[in-house]
């Protein structure tokens, strides 16, 4: 179906763009730029709103001119012609007036990707007052910008004139197939996980000491977030970012970058609740794990113990029948380092890693900074093709040109092939972790793409990504989602698996459930991450998020949703796979209070004194009482003092004491959450 642009349909409708746009946030369409393309629907909706005011208007005004015993005649119909016209066939009556009024504009020669300044120069006009013009058409722009062809249009349109663009190919987004005949063997690129503690950074430490590259340039390694090794005359790389937090980061924006994860376990401590997290956010993204049981130098440790509780997550010993490769270490003293090297080598062989060295190179950035010295540097890792000193290059919604590549070593090289790192100097601003990268053909081009990508990030920030109970059926008729993704949190292992069990239950005719991560305790940013990384939504059964996890999830748009009956929710999930959710009552919280004293009060009972951190407490608000991040009493604040006195509410910043309605088991450190509930129809 052909579409309008807002501010075609303005000129249409001889209206302001601000006017159309309000007409569209009336309906409910959000449009934030003049720019954007609305579908047929929505045009003739709009277009017949206007009608019909103007008909309103025209009939006001003779019933004004109507002398006293005189009938109103009634009002002509609005250039009836051309009305049938639209109504009858609207974008064929829009594409004819196009048409003619093409026809009569002067042409002017505009090559792709030029700037502000070069199409001033083109017409003869203050690139000042161009940009005054796009502004107020809703773009923001810069004299040395690129204009977009979109831009281009609507700036011809507005002057009288069409710009006849010598276009280039477009960019490329899709992904890219070699040649099987181009593949060689690329070093493997691995990521160090596990609990805290458990000796990450010490085994990264051990690795990097055994290389004899760097032990030759007098062991002194430059940090750039990633560093490689020589062993048995093969490179490894590894992401100098240890912890599945960082992993997920990256994955979540789209960058696939890790080849192997090791997953460290102390042989004294064992399996704990941020290994679990790392296996889950490992098993997400689909990446082999190789166990590295840390710390066998200690009294106590226990190997075959650790073996024992992770086969309970699938992760099985070779020597037990499995496939996973188990390697026993000692990062302290330097114990089985080269055996660990040496299985990493064996799994990436017959993983058989490959990429095309001779394609234009692409990757991502794993981090970047602002130097003083140097200016915008970033570290990427080449996943495909070869880069070059001089080379012009893109980074998400950066460019620049590769004026220096500098190696793990802090030396300066002339190129870097795929599975190296290497930090590039030569941008024009500082991309963020996780953008992918890629050489383009020329300095204009990577300029150009950089800023078409910019706006595509603006139009498509208000679009929702993530899946949510509310349209998770209708994403499954859409084709968009096969199962629905859970991280599931919950008070007690014991409930977990009730819920478990609860869940594999339902019939998963159509939607099939998938629990990705379960543990018990307080919703964390790091199951949001997951969530966000993996399309899921997050799950809690009598706990509560921590105050930065509930902020990523509000931010990211991942839908988490907290309940205390299990029937309860199993029954919202099974009714989100058939499409039949009930109306729901949303929480709006009210204010986050810190219980910091606990005394008894004559004929009120147990009072927290308690200090108001967030939002406002009411006396008779709802409230949960929440210790270690779990559930312990839901009910009413009976009672709200200041000093001595009864008062109504109580403001963040200030202290005072809280009575709850039949519950005495306070404690100090406890937090308690007032809120309110709204009832959303669900559309």
């Amino acid at each position: 179906m052909p579409k309008i642009r807002v501010h075609q349909l303005a000129k249409e409708l001889d209206m302001t763009n601000e006017k159309v746009i309000e007409h569209l946030t009336k309906k409910g369409v959000p449009v934030k730029s003049s720019f954007e393309a609305l579908d047929e629907e929505t045009a003739e909706h709009v277009r017949k709103i206007v009608r019909r005011e103007a008909e309103k208007a025209e009939a006001r005004i003779q019933a004004k001119n109507v002398k006293p015993g005189e009938k109103a005649k009634e009002a002509p119909p609005v250039e009836e012609e051309k009305k049938d016209k639209v109504e009858a066939s609207p974008e064929v009556a829009v594409e004819e007036v196009d048409a003619s009024a093409e026809e009569d504009k002067p042409v002017v020669e505009i090559p792709e990707g030029a700037t502000i300044k070069e199409v001033g120069e083109a017409l003869g006009k203050n690139p000042n007052d161009l940009i005054k013009t796009l502004i107020k058409l809703g773009e923001m722009v810069t004299i040395n910008q690129n204009i977009s062809a979109e831009a281009m249009g609507v700036l011809g349109e507005d002057l009288g004139i069409k710009f006849n663009i010598n276009e280039e190919e477009a960019e490329e987004e899709e992904e890219v197939f070699d040649d099987e005949a181009s593949l060689q063997p690329k070093p493997p690129v691995i990521t160090v996980m596990g609990h805290v503690d458990h000796g990450k950074t010490l085994l990264l430490d051990a690795i990097r000491k055994t290389d004899v590259i760097a032990s030759e340039a007098g062991g002194i390694t430059q940090h750039i977030g990633a560093y490689q090794v020589f062993h048995n005359e093969k490179r490894i790389t590894f992401i100098d970012t240890p912890g599945h937090e960082a992993f997920t980061a990256m994955r979540a924006r789209g960058a696939s970058v890790t080849d192997i994860a090791v997953l460290v376990v102390a042989a004294d401590d064992g399996v704990m609740p941020q290994t679990v997290e790392a296996i889950d956010h490992a098993k997400a993204a689909n990446v082999p794990i190789v166990v590295a049981i840390n710390k066998i130098d200690k009294p106590d440790a226990n190997p075959d113990k650790v073996r024992q509780a992770l086969t309970e997550y699938e992760l099985v010993p070779e020597a037990w029948g499995g496939d996973t490769v188990y390697v026993e270490v000692s990062a302290k003293q330097k114990t089985n380092i080269e055996e660990l090297l040496d299985m990493l080598l064996l799994v990436a062989e017959m993983r058989e890693l490959k990429a095309n060295p001779d394609a234009p190179a692409s990757g991502v950035t794993i981090e970047a900074n602002l130097d003083k010295g140097r200016g915008p540097v970033a570290t990427v890792l080449v996943q495909r093709g070869t880069i070059r000193v001089g080379q012009p290059v893109v980074i998400g919604t950066v460019f620049g040109r590769t004026r220096a590549l500098i190696d793990d070593h802090g030396r300066k090289i002339k190129e870097a092939k795929p599975g190296y790192p290497v930090e590039i100097i030569g941008l024009s601003a500082v991309p963020s972790a996780g953008d992918k990268f890629k050489v383009a053909e020329d300095e204009k081009k990577a300029r150009r793409i950089a800023e078409e990508r910019a706006l595509k990030k603006r139009q498509l920030a208000h679009l929702k990504r993530h899946v949510s109970l509310d349209d998770l059926f209708e994403k499954y008729k859409e084709g968009a989602v096969q199962e629905l993704k859970i991280v599931l949190k919950g008070d007690t292992q014991g409930s977990i698996e009730a819920i478990r069990e609860s869940l594999d239950k339902i019939e998963q005719t159509e939607v099939k459930i998938h629990v990705i991560h379960k543990g018990a305790g307080a919703i964390s940013e790091s199951d949001v991450m997951l969530a966000e990384a993996s399309n899921a939504i997050v799950i809690g059964f009598n706990v509560r998020p921590e105050p930065k996890a509930k902020e990523m999830a509000e931010k990211e748009e991942v839908d988490l949703r907290t309940y205390r009956i299990i029937y309860k929710l199993v029954e919202d999930i099974t009714a989100a796979c058939i499409g039949m959710l009930k109306p729901e009552y949303k929480e709006v919280d009210k204010a986050r209070v810190e219980v910091r004293k606990v005394f008894k009060a004559p004929k009120i009972g147990v009072i927290a004194g308690s200090y108001v951190v967030e939002g406002e407490i009411t006396r008779n608000d709802l409230v949960r009482l929440v210790r270690d991040g779990t559930v312990v009493y839901e009910g009413k604040a009976v009672s709200l003092r200041r000093f001595k006195d009864d008062v109504k509410s109580v403001k963040e910043g200030f202290e005072c004491g809280v009575a709850l309605a039949d519950y005495t088991d306070i404690k100090e450190d406890d937090i308690i959450e007032s809120y309110e509930l709204i009832e959303i129809p669900r559309g």
